[in-house]
């Protein structure tokens, strides 16, 4: 006795199994995106989280600066006062220096 199957059963067969196969494949598609898309968003907030808190750390040391500046102000307002030659001496070094190291090389 022969198991085999006409050919017109056969090929229903296989188009069952193609039909399969293409949902399968379909579905595996469909979860490797939603997975994909799951990891980038938690990338994405992890990112996020971190120029955040860049932003804020810049921020506080921004506005620390600027206290420190405001309350150097008068403290150099006044050596200055008094000591005028000292001061001009400082500003033409500082001015000196400047001049040199931003001429060109060539």
């Amino acid at each position: 006795m022969s198991n085999a199957k006409p050919p017109e059963d056969a090929s229903q067969d296989i188009a069952a199994d193609l039909a399969a196969l293409r949902e399968d494949f379909a579905n595996l598609t469909a979860s490797v995106s939603a997975l994909l898309h799951a990891e980038a968003s938690a990338k994405a907030d992890t990112v996020l989280g971190a120029v955040e808190r860049a932003r804020q750390k810049i921020s506080e040391t921004a506005a620390e600066a600027k206290d420190r500046a405001a309350t150097a102000a008068p403290d150099l307002e006044a050596a200055i006062e008094r000591n005028p030659l000292t001061a001009v001496l400082v500003a033409m070094a500082a001015g000196f220096l400047f001049g040199m190291l931003s001429r060109s090389r060539t």
